[in-house]
């Protein structure tokens, strides 16, 4: 993981959610969905939460942030896989609004088995004609998000 951060960090959002007492409890990113120019306004979330702490609302609020953040930048589709079976992970996707586009069938090799893959999908604007190119580079300023 220490690695994923490292190759993106410099221009893609990444977010953590920390406590004093605690440490890390869970990040959520975002990544380029494809290298394609036509796919330049897609980009690919994940979130992750340490298990004591599912259920609490950590994985919502990274997702809200994370989710503004990116329709300030100018991205207008956001998709998550998720490996199959995780019913705490389909649940909190549809709790942000994301919908079921697909499954892709025995796709992830996990654990010692085969696993299928949901793929959700959000769609953050509407753009009419040409949407403005969206940008990557993300400045943190204090008060530059609402904290909840």
């Amino acid at each position: 993981m220490a690695e994923r951060m490292r190759a993106i960090l410099t221009f893609r959002p990444w977010l953590v959610a920390e406590m004093v007492e605690e440490g890390v409890i869970g990040y959520a990113y975002a990544a380029e969905h494809s290298p394609r120019v036509a796919y330049r306004w897609s980009v690919n979330v994940s979130a992750y939460v340490e298990p004591a702490w599912h259920g609490r609302g950590v994985g919502k609020r990274l997702y809200a942030e994370l989710l503004e953040m990116l329709g300030v930048q100018g991205f207008v589709n956001v998709f998550a896989g998720v490996t199959l079976p995780n019913p705490a992970s389909e649940a909190l996707h549809a709790s942000i609004g994301m919908e079921l586009v697909g499954v892709y069938r025995r796709a992830g090799f996990k654990l010692g088995r085969w696993h299928d893959v949901a793929w959700y999908g959000l769609r953050l604007s509407e753009p009419e004609g040409d949407p403005p190119e969206p940008v990557w580079q993300w400045e943190m300023r204090p008060g530059s998000l609402s904290r909840r």
